[in-house]
């Protein structure tokens, strides 16, 4: 027997819709590439999209057109999001941090029409276009007065794009499977694959999100997402704020620790969202300057594991710490670690334990770990293996790409992260590592995520990476590298004899190398990929040495 309720579609331009009428109060603010700091309620929001949304309409575009975005954070590329995937195209979102050959690959593979960009991006495409399979029509986010000259044929400025346009646009009924956004992920292993999500995906993930947080996201609330639109859906931000009745605060391009502090310092941010390697430039400034920035009280850390030095530090200013887990197949968020009352009125020892793992997962995301063979392992808390998940808002295949969807997918429908983890028996979870990044010595496994978050708790250590290095005998050896926090760089002793006090002899990296700074990828997180083959051609140079 089915129940008697009507049937209504899950649909993205229907957030906004309600958060203009319900959240009108809530605002938008972007730190703009023009110099200015723009401000607009999220009815003024709702009428550009519309605008934008007619715009789209006249140009033609269809159900189905893919239409790319290279832009950093901030209102226009918000109305992208809502216009494109409300008249039925699909939003697709390029970083621009990408080598010339991903960006070329994904804008061909995903088929694009258009491209929105920022105008200081603009640059990057010049050379671009020519190469590609098919022409790409270009539409510079900005006024006319900040039009950069180019030599690109046919560019048009989106401010005249949306001149004349009505406010009110009647958002067309389609199932809510349709396809709404694309993103690929970074092609570190191989091409870069194409997360292709639907409406329903979409706004299921934005309640998911948002009832996992509901003392951080309300009306009143500023939240700063320092992760970026480019990237699988700035973690869900564009939805789950408006939904929530959060105002957003974009910073543009400029991610630096004093821009950041300033930009919270201004507009009194509550919380904060990004990845580790943002955090420590915050901090540093927060240092400088003796004070937080004002109203912050929440950062939400995820992109890869908040180093537990991290989390302490700003728990001892009062700034509260919630860790996340997620991937771009995933819309992105699994997991959020908001600690119940028992754990955060206890122990301080043992909340900042709970923090300093993955948290637990949101409603609608399912978890399974499964051993060397196959075999599904207990939630024990101690039993390892690769972690698999499936939900509403996760995959269930690659776009275009049937070998990748075959190798990812298990034979039960699940989605197999690469991640290495434990899940408790209350449902924590624990990523020990990337199956990757792992290192097997003698037969034994190191996770060198264990070695990083120690050695990062040394105050002389700024940011480290633990990779694997051949060996001769052993197979592969942990080699440690370190940036140092200031001038006073610690020597390997200081290093080893604090990683002594939690490891055994033999998982004590052979080398720990002093540099300036940490490759990193295009979403921000450490490239362990780039320093292993930096330091194998090294070794290959010195004659294959090991440690």
């Amino acid at each position: 027997m089915k129940g008697m309720m009507m049937h209504r579609p899950l649909k993205i331009a229907d957030i906004l819709e309600f958060a203009a009428e319900v959240h009108g109060e809530a605002e938008v603010i972007s730190a703009r590439h023009e110099g200015d700091v723009h401000r607009a309620g999220l009815r003024a929001i709702r009428d550009r999209v519309c605008r934008l949304a007619h715009a789209l309409r006249a140009r033609g575009v269809g159900e189905g057109e893919r239409i790319a975005t290279l832009a950093f954070n901030g209102h226009r590329h918000l109305e992208c999001y809502y216009a494109i995937s409300g008249i039925g195209a699909v939003c697709h979102t390029i970083n621009p941090r990408l080598p010339a050959d991903q960006m070329r690959y994904i804008i061909d593979h995903a088929g694009d029409t258009h491209i929105f960009v920022d105008a200081p991006l603009v640059p990057l495409l010049e050379p671009l276009l020519p190469t590609l399979a098919r022409p790409l029509t270009v539409v510079v986010m900005t006024d006319r007065a900040h039009m950069p000259d180019t030599p690109l044929d046919g560019v048009i400025c989106y401010e005249e794009l949306l001149d004349g346009e009505p406010t009110r646009f009647d958002w067309p009924d389609y199932p809510e499977e349709t396809a709404a956004g694309l993103c690929y992920t970074s092609g570190t292993t191989g091409a870069p694959k194409g997360a292709l999500y639907s409406h329903r995906s979409t706004v299921l993930h934005a309640l998911f999100v948002s009832s996992a947080l509901p003392t951080v996201l309300q009306p009143g609330r500023k939240v700063l997402p320092v992760v970026p639109l480019f990237h699988v859906n700035a973690w869900g931000l564009p939805y789950v704020a408006p939904l929530a009745g959060a105002s957003l605060v974009f910073p543009g391009a400029k991610l630096d620790g004093k821009s950041l502090f300033d930009l919270m310092d201004a507009e009194g941010v509550y919380s904060a969202w990004g990845v580790p390697t943002v955090w420590l430039g915050l901090l540093a400034e927060i240092a400088a300057r003796g004070r937080l920035p004002e109203g912050f009280g929440h950062v939400l850390v995820g992109g890869s594991a908040a180093p537990r030095s991290m989390i302490a530090a700003f728990e001892e200013m009062g700034v509260t710490v919630f860790h996340a887990w997620g991937m771009t197949e995933m819309s992105p968020i699994g997991t959020v670690g908001a600690l119940p009352p028992s754990v955060r009125a206890g122990p301080p020892e043992a909340r900042l334990q709970k923090q300093s793992i993955q948290g637990r997962r949101v409603f609608g995301v399912e978890f399974k770990i499964n051993g060397e063979n196959g075999e599904r392992l207990p939630h024990d808390g101690v039993s390892q293996g690769e972690l698999h998940v499936r939900g509403n808002a996760v995959i269930s295949g690659y776009h275009a790409n049937p070998e990748a969807t075959e190798a990812a997918i298990d034979a039960e429908g699940w989605f197999g992260t690469g991640d290495i983890a434990t899940i408790d028996p209350d449902g924590y979870l624990s990523i020990t590592d990337r199956a990757k990044d792992l290192i097997k010595s003698g037969g034994e496994w190191i996770s060198s995520l264990d070695v990083e978050n120690l050695a990062i708790s040394h105050p002389k250590v700024r940011n480290c990476a633990c990779i694997a290095v051949a060996d001769d005998k052993w197979g592969e050896r942990p080699l440690l590298v370190v940036v140092p926090e200031g001038d006073d760089a610690p020597d390997s002793d200081e290093i080893l004899d604090l990683l002594a006090t939690k490891f055994a002899r033999w998982q004590l990296p052979d080398e720990v190398v002093t540099v300036d700074a940490l490759p990193l990828t295009a979403t921000g997180k450490v490239s362990k990929l780039t320093l292993r083959k930096q330091f194998a051609a090294q070794r290959a140079a010195e004659g294959g040495r090991t440690p």
